[in-house]
């Protein structure tokens, strides 16, 4: 089963350490990372999609992805 992440936060060093530590826990990059301006903050918002592919189990929408 392919499971799927996207990871956002502000862009700065703490985001690409959660995207590191996913990384590092067998999940992969989807895709290209993207960047919007929160008008709100005044900051660089920053998201990227990962995803792992976990044994065949049924999908339960209450665990948490980094559980399967």
């Amino acid at each position: 089963m392919l499971i799927y992440r996207f990871l956002s936060g502000e862009d700065d060093s703490a985001f690409c350490h959660k995207v590191t530590k996913a990384l590092s826990e067998g999940w992969e990059l989807y895709g290209s990372p993207t960047y919007a301006y929160d008008a709100v903050s005044k900051k660089m918002r920053c998201g990227q999609a990962v995803t792992r592919i976990v044994r065949e189990q049924p999908y339960d929408p209450d665990k948490k992805l980094v559980d399967y």
